[in-house]
């Protein structure tokens, strides 16, 4: 790789593998250590193409969940079968992953516009301004419907469909229309316990000791010519665990059994 190679987005190779490395380091043990991330089908990712791979996730924090995800996939290219011990994945980082981010976030401060150096999408948010939702909708920016595709044909794309961190918020419309248009291989990821432990933008440990679940899913199976629109929706409310129909009545076993998981997510140092 050369000195000044870059990406399609313009940013330099060598300076986002250092930001990986130096970044990945200094946030490897909020996942194993202070916190325990546990991990489920990571032999999924070895699979996988290295371009128009499309991930879904719900979304608990601003940046504790791409951060995770990033440890995650070099883990697992690596050889590390649902774990991410020993850091050494980071010193040969896979350079195209990408992930959609909210413009506005990426703009507010420096330390989230270091991080958008490693790989950030920035969109402008069509149903939302400065934290609130607006009732009269903007017009889609092109240019961030092309951003996408350019990152599909160069590498992973990760997006979180529901565009905001609150739990049970409908899907956009906007991730299926990429999907029908674009066809990636969609992987789902469905991911708790960060909400625990980080506070909303997930910069800041909130609380120790907690256990953190990151569960990939296998490819969402679309038939990009004859899924309409809203089945692709469906189908992706589904995948991510955030349909409606999951604020079901929940019987008093599975409720006694949540306690008991929720005693285990309190590691005791």
């Amino acid at each position: 790789m050369g000195l000044f190679k870059r990406n399609p987005f313009g940013h330099i190779l060598f300076i986002k593998k250092w930001l990986i490395r130096v970044l990945g380091a200094m946030t490897h043990r909020r996942y194993r250590g202070f916190n325990e991330l546990q991990i489920e089908g990571s032999e999924i990712i070895k699979t996988l193409p290295d371009t128009n791979v499309l991930f879904i996730s719900n979304h608990q924090t601003y940046f504790a969940d791409v951060v995770a995800m990033f440890h995650v996939f070099n883990a697992s290219l690596s050889g590390r079968q649902d774990t991410i011990k020993n850091i050494g994945y980071l010193w040969q980082p896979k350079m195209n992953i990408y992930y959609v981010a909210a413009k506005e976030t990426m703009q507010a401060g420096l330390l989230p516009r270091i991080l958008a150096y490693v790989g950030a999408i920035t969109v402008e948010r069509t149903w939302r301004a400065k934290g609130v939702d607006v009732t009269e909708k903007r017009d889609v920016n092109p240019n961030d419907t092309e951003n996408i595709r350019i990152a599909l044909e160069d590498g992973w794309v990760i997006t979180f469909p529901q565009g905001t961190t609150k739990s049970f918020k409908p899907v956009r419309k906007g991730t299926a229309h990429i999907i029908k248009q674009h066809k990636p291989i969609v992987i789902p990821i469905v991911i708790d316990g960060f909400r625990r432990s980080f506070d909303k933008k997930g910069l800041r440990m909130k609380k120790k000791g907690i256990l953190q679940s990151f569960i990939i899913k296998e490819p969402l199976d679309i038939d990009y010519e004859n899924d309409t629109i809203e089945q692709i929706v469906e189908k992706v409310e589904y995948a991510i665990e955030q349909h409606p129909s999951f604020l079901k009545v929940i019987p008093a076993e599975e409720i006694k059994a949540q306690e008991e998981l929720n005693k285990l997510r309190r590691w005791d140092y």
